[in-house]
């Protein structure tokens, strides 16, 4: 019997054929049924080593092969994925790893000393993985990929639904701790159709894994769709502009998902015009606003541009602009995509009148379980199935998103989500430091960057560098403030709240 939507199973077997390309990374190329042994090897590497249902396993470093591998096989055996940044510190690191209860930690080959400083801080981790051989340090983790050679690929099918956890991902703490986004495997695969249907993939889509793989928008902005559509995820450790114009040209890359300053750095390349770019259908851009300039110059290499809006929380995807309202809406975050429902509420809780600004809320079965171990914080921000993402926005007449500002004052700076409290707090911890805000100031190339207000000890003579090599020490280097200033006073509320939004309209010019 035919069917009109999917065609017949003789066509579908075709189109996820198991000699097909899944991954491709430094020039090596795994089919999916490569892959999919790879991911029972994994699982199977796993289990001998302790990991049971429900327990955590971690990864992190650059962009790897490894991390979709442990990712599916955490979901064979109904074990919880953890991605952790490869930015952080040593001290953020373990936090997340402490706070999260992983008991199996894999990283990638420039984190070798990174986990040697970890190793005797957690004791509850029980294995070390490298999934490379390390640079330096981490002589005492187990190799990744003897561990597979040794390993039995049978086939490994723990019953999981789809509310259990697929996932824990971390995001920057308002309160100066990092909250664990809990996924589920619903969320999961309701965000694949998500971005599968709205960013108009195809069965043999090539997208590039280009975006850090530990942050939701490289995870899930295109690579889980495009496996999920049977297509091939082209994986790149880093971002290089021009090693990736190189790339989208030879792996004849159909899609990725990237933030603005990766897109400006690349049109800036000399060989950007040179570069051979039509199997790239679309682009799907989201972390801030994509600017005008930079999108003409896309669409006039032919390139759809898709604007998109989401959040850890929302597994990412909330809405999409479609390339054709891309020059006519430009400065909209579009429509919800499939599964997702959007409001944007008056603090009453009622629904804001045409371009009014209000609250953006959102509810789907991509949105997030809640926060790991977090019910207070959990409850905050689902409210009767709605989550409050803290942005503020408006909807068109025609019922198009705008993003006015952030109710919370999270600073997005190329991409990546900085919460000043969290930055405010490692100052705090500064001897010379008596007071300190911290707001996000316009930046030409990363879109906003930090701003450091403070109010020095009164026997502290401290200068910028001196500030900013401190808290080198304590925060991943993209969230130290660019700029520091020292201020007399801070302007404050009646209740002794710094009163930010006048350090806004001072310093955001």
């Amino acid at each position: 019997m035919r069917n009109a939507g999917l065609g017949s199973w003789p066509e579908r077997r075709r189109r996820i054929s198991p000699d097909r390309d899944a991954v491709w990374f430094e020039g090596s190329t795994t089919s999916h049924a490569g892959f999919a042994e790879r991911v029972r090897r994994v699982a199977s590497a796993l289990a001998a080593h302790g990991v049971r249902t429900g327990d955590r396993v971690a990864w992190t470093g650059e962009n790897h092969p490894s991390a979709l591998e442990t990712l599916y096989a955490c979901g064979q055996l109904g074990a919880i994925w953890v991605p952790v940044n490869a930015r952080l510190t040593v001290a953020e690191a373990e936090y997340v790893l402490a706070h999260s209860g992983a008991s199996v930690v894999l990283h990638g080959r420039e984190h070798g000393e990174w986990a040697d400083a970890l190793r005797e801080r957690l004791p509850a981790v029980r294995h070390w993985i490298a999934t490379e051989p390390p640079t330096s340090g981490g002589a005492d983790s187990l190799p990744y990929e003897d561990l597979l050679t040794e390993a039995d690929p049978e086939q490994r099918d723990h019953p999981v639904t789809l509310d259990d956890p697929c996932l824990i991902m971390y995001t920057s703490g308002t309160t100066g701790r990092p909250k664990g986004a809990v996924l589920t495997h619903g969320n999961m695969t309701s965000n694949a159709v998500n971005q599968y249907l709205g960013l108009h993939m195809v069965p043999d889509e090539r997208t590039l894994a280009l975006a850090p793989l530990f942050h939701i928008g490289g995870l899930n902005g295109t690579v889980n769709p495009a496996l999920l559509a049977g297509g091939c995820a082209v994986v790149l450790r880093r971002f290089d502009p021009a090693d990736t114009l190189r790339v989208l040209e030879q792996q004849r890359v159909n899609s990725f998902f990237a933030v603005p300053t990766m897109l400006d750095a690349m049109a800036r390349e000399a060989e950007f015009h040179d570069r051979d770019l039509s199997a790239l259908r679309g682009i799907g851009a989201a972390g801030a606003p994509v600017p005008l300039p930079t999108l003409r110059t896309w669409l006039d290499r032919g390139v759809t541009m898709q604007q998109c809006y989401g959040m850890t929380e929302a597994a990412p995807g909330c809405t999409v602009l479609d390339s054709a309202d891309a020059v006519r809406k430009v400065g909209s975050a579009g429509k919800p995509m499939f599964f997702t429902d959007l409001r944007v509420l008056r603090p009453d809780g009622t629904d804001t009148d045409t371009d009014e600004v209000g609250e953006i809320v959102v509810q789907g079965p991509n949105v997030m379980a809640g926060y790991w171990n977090e019910p207070e914080r959990t409850a905050e921000v689902l409210v009767d199935g709605w989550y409050h993402t803290g942005d503020a926005g408006s909807l068109d007449s025609e019922g198009y998103l705008y993003i006015h500002d952030r109710y919370k004052d999270m600073i997005i700076s190329g991409g990546e989500n900085i919460y000043p409290a969290e930055v405010e707090s490692a100052l705090l911890e500064l001897p010379e430091v008596e007071e300190a805000a911290v707001i996000g100031v316009p930046d030409e190339t990363w879109g906003e960057v930090g701003l450091a207000l403070i109010r020095p000890a009164p026997d502290g003579d401290p200068d910028a560098d001196t500030i900013r090599a401190a808290l080198a020490t304590r925060l991943a280097r993209f969230k130290v403030p660019r700029h520091v200033e020292f201020v007399d006073d801070l302007p404050k509320t009646a209740t002794g709240k710094v009163r930010k939004p006048d350090l806004r309209a001072r310093y955001r010019h």
